[in-house]
């Protein structure tokens, strides 16, 4: 928890309900969660360094600068194009939306500083997964967190609805240091940051630290070899096979349909995550793909494939084929035909809310999204079309904003507090 320097009046529950609502939607938005701040760097780490230890050390260093597309640079390049495309379209759909100001600049960002001194690492310790990953070990230092949330690039009427419902600018001032030494006292262990090397340079990575302290929580080491990458000749196929691997719940045909550079990650960890899945699912489910086609559109960092034709072979059931027309999905069966449109969509979402949105709003989204259809974005690396789960969820969450105009959006963030 973060500690106060001067006591300030306290919020009622519901007002500062909105506050938290309001950070949380702006954390997530702008680069997947609180690591993403914890992150925040300056052009200057944009490169990598000679050594595993020198790439941790220029990232954290730079913490404070408030420069989110700078941090997202200087990660592993797999991953920073990702981070870097999901922070451009959050920044400008969150404009259009009316909650950031419109001068608002990721490479910019405000609200959050972050000083640390001191770092020290336990290099003899430093474990070597294979020739391209290292895990550093963080024994020492310091970090001091200054949140000014009133400087956060909200446009006014944002900040002042903040401000009033806070009791003014003192409750969303905060500081707390950290003590990296006192925390690897306490637990025991040292912090572990896993860095990769990519045209001799070292980055520092996230999905490789998850995934290094996944496999410690699991008991597991890192396998020894990897399952290699292997596309498809095209969206429309790669999307084809990843749906069969998912019903046949052969979890390293999966893995191997990932990209190979910004999910290198889960093809270095894919034989112990492919056996874990396959010990937790029944099995295959017999279902079988027999086509799939795609409407496919150019987007940021890759390829849009909308599913416009799904035809399955269900056991028990015979074919059945689902058809997009419009802002309707026509399903064809043995046991006849349905119709599900935006405005059916829209319906059933109104039925199922908790009352954080009106109707109206929700009628809106469920056409919006009817419209825009179901699909997955695909990434072509050396002629080859794979899926990608990040830049996918990632396109998901921007199409349940474009469904929404500045008016829906404050709707639903005040209905839920």
């Amino acid at each position: 928890m973060v500690v106060g320097q001067a006591p300030a009046p306290q919020p009622n529950k519901g007002k500062r309900g909105l506050i938290i609502t309001l950070v949380a939607v702006l954390v997530v938005a702008l680069g997947g969660g609180a690591t993403w701040w914890a992150l925040s760097g300056s052009d200057s780490v944009a490169s990598g360094a000679t050594t595993p230890e020198d790439a941790v050390t220029n990232l954290v260093q730079a913490l404070g600068d408030g420069d989110l597309l700078g941090a997202a640079n200087a990660l592993a390049p797999g991953e920073a194009a990702v981070l870097a495309d999901q922070l451009t379209q959050s920044t400008d759909e969150l404009k259009r939306l009316g909650v950031l100001d419109q001068n608002a600049d990721p490479s910019t960002f405000s609200g959050i500083e972050l000083t640390v001194t001191d770092l020290t690492f336990d290099s003899q310790a430093a474990e070597r997964v294979n020739d391209h990953v290292t895990i550093t070990k963080l024994t020492g230092g310091t970090v001091t967190v200054d949140a000014d949330l009133t400087e956060l690039p909200l446009a006014q009427e944002y900040l002042g609805e903040m401000l009033a419902e806070a009791g003014g600018a003192a409750a969303l001032t905060d500081s707390e240091t950290f003590d990296i030494g006192s925390f690897v006292r306490q637990t025991g262990e040292p912090v572990r940051i896993a860095t990769v090397n990519v045209n001799d340079e070292w980055h520092p990575s996230l999905l490789y630290t998850f995934a290094d302290y996944f496999l410690a929580e699991a008991g597991l080491s890192w396998p020894q070899e990897s399952i290699p990458a292997q596309g498809t000749d095209s969206p429309a196929e790669a999307v084809k096979q990843v749906l069969q691997a998912v019903f046949d719940s052969d979890f390293t045909r999966l893995i191997e349909l990932l990209p190979p550079d910004e999910m290198a990650v889960l093809h270095d960890v894919g034989p112990a995550l492919a056996q874990a899945l396959e010990n937790a699912t029944r099995g295959p489910s017999g279902i079988q793909v027999l086509d799939v086609q795609t409407e496919d559109s150019q987007i940021a960092g890759g390829t849009l494939a909308t599913i416009t034709t799904l035809s399955l072979q269900v056991p028990g059931q015979g074919q059945v084929t689902v058809t997009k027309n419009g802002d309707c999905y026509d399903l064809t069966a043995p046991q006849g035909r349905q119709r599900l449109c935006g405005r059916e969509l829209g319906q059933q979402m109104a039925a199922n809310a908790d009352g954080s949105a009106s109707p109206e709003v929700l009628q809106r989204v469920g056409e919006s999204l009817a419209e825009q259809g179901v699909g997955a974005v695909t990434t072509e690396v050396d002629g080859q079309h794979y899926v990608s789960p990040l830049r996918t969820a990632s396109e998901l969450s921007m199409s349940l904003f474009r469904g929404l105009t500045a008016e829906d959006f404050k709707e639903i963030l005040q209905g839920a507090n």
